[in-house]
């Protein structure tokens, strides 16, 4: 499944704005506030129907306007379809929000089997390895979920779970509620959280080896690892509800569940020390990229369908030759789209341009110049 084409309306700084994609890397170049990012945004918004950077939908909508609309256009072998995301005030002032597949309403992107699967860089993501662990179990979840799409239910059962069995301690804190019922939650938070483990394990033991590949290829220094670490050690439900069991008291007084795969962690090291601790911005930035590349690879095997990779600003702090290994990796496979300021900061994107290509080079990237305030961009198929 790879994106053929993105239009706009009203999103961001574009008033309108098409751009059709080939195959490989797409380069989008321009000077700041042209909008790279907002197109970048906009691609990720049509697929997904969540927004990449904003806090709010509202701020996806351009100024002055009362709603927006994204429709994304993939194809695969066979067939094209089109993704479409509307959102904004209605005529009778309220806010709503639309997403649609080939014309047919949806609940859900995330859920539709021919939306392309996305692997996303901006600078802020580096807080996926720097920041909270929630952040890095949300980014796992969404893996195991890409992997086998079955298996998103068991986190939504266990996040079920875990919401009923904090109502009913901090009822029993409370003196509003009777211990009578928990032993039922406590089998069903234990069941989900057993499976949710054993999925994360799995992901995390696919991930490791291409992790660790990837990293030295981008010329990492120091082997790059990546591990599991789950709080609970039972081997099945009957130990994990003893583990609960033995925690009992200690959760009543707090009025929630302080154990299980809610309080995992997924850490990242450089030869066996933490990288949220000791790494260097350049160390997490190539580490990021690994991880994105290694998840790439890993749905391309076991999911026969490699993701988009949307990067912004990916190369301006990379030297010369990280530059040259990362757009090597990114031509080897796969749509990429990357945002930068200077087409030389991309190698090989001026290839075509100095007409130098040759059957025996890699294909130079497509080339998409974003200039202030035009109506109508279209990128050169690759």
């Amino acid at each position: 499944m790879r994106v053929v084409g993105v239009s706009l309306r009203d999103f961001r700084t574009y008033a309108r704005a098409e751009a059709r994609f080939g195959d490989g890397l797409t380069v989008l170049h321009g000077p700041n506030g042209a909008g790279k990012t907002n197109l970048l945004e906009a691609l990720f918004f049509g697929c997904t129907g969540h927004p990449l950077r904003a806090r709010a939908e509202r701020e996806l909508i351009r100024f002055g306007e009362q709603t927006t609309r994204v429709c994304v256009t993939v194809e695969d072998d066979a067939d094209r379809h089109e993704l479409a995301v509307a959102c904004g005030v209605d005529g009778d002032g309220r806010w709503a929000k639309r997403m649609s597949c080939d014309g047919v309403a949806t609940e859900r992107l995330l859920d539709v089997e021919t939306r392309p699967l996305l692997g996303v860089f901006v600078p802020d993501r580096l807080e996926l390895l720097k920041g909270s662990p929630a952040a890095r179990r949300a980014h796992l979840d969404r893996l195991v979920a890409a992997l086998w799409p079955p298996r998103a239910a068991t986190r939504r059962a266990y996040t079920r779970a875990l919401a009923q069995r904090n109502a009913l301690l901090a009822g029993i804190r409370a003196g509003r509620a009777s211990r009578s019922s928990l032993s039922t939650w406590d089998r069903e938070l234990a069941r989900n959280a057993i499976a949710l483990r054993e999925d994360r394990e799995h992901a995390v033991g696919l991930l490791s080896g291409p992790v660790a590949l990837y990293g030295a290829q981008l010329g990492l220094d120091g082997e790059l690892g990546v591990g599991y670490r789950p709080r609970s050690r039972a081997r099945g439900v009957e130990e994990f509800e003893a583990e609960l069991s033995e925690r009992l008291q200690g959760e009543i007084e707090r009025g929630f569940t302080a154990h299980g795969p809610h309080r995992d962690e997924l850490a990242f090291a450089r030869d066996g020390r933490e990288l949220r601790s000791y790494g260097s911005q350049g160390e997490l930035r190539l580490a990021l990229l690994a991880l994105l590349l290694a998840e790439r690879a890993v749905l391309g095997e076991h999911r026969g369908r490699t993701p988009l990779l949307l990067l912004d600003d990916v190369m301006s702090e990379l030297d010369l030759q990280r530059r040259e290994l990362l757009a090597a990796e990114l031509a080897s496979g796969g749509q990429s789209v990357i945002a930068t300021t200077d087409l030389a900061h991309v190698p090989g994107a001026g290839l075509r341009r100095a007409g130098m290509s040759s059957p025996s080079t890699p294909p130079a990237p497509a080339r998409l110049r974003i200039s202030p305030g035009a109506i109508l961009q279209e990128a050169i198929a690759a």
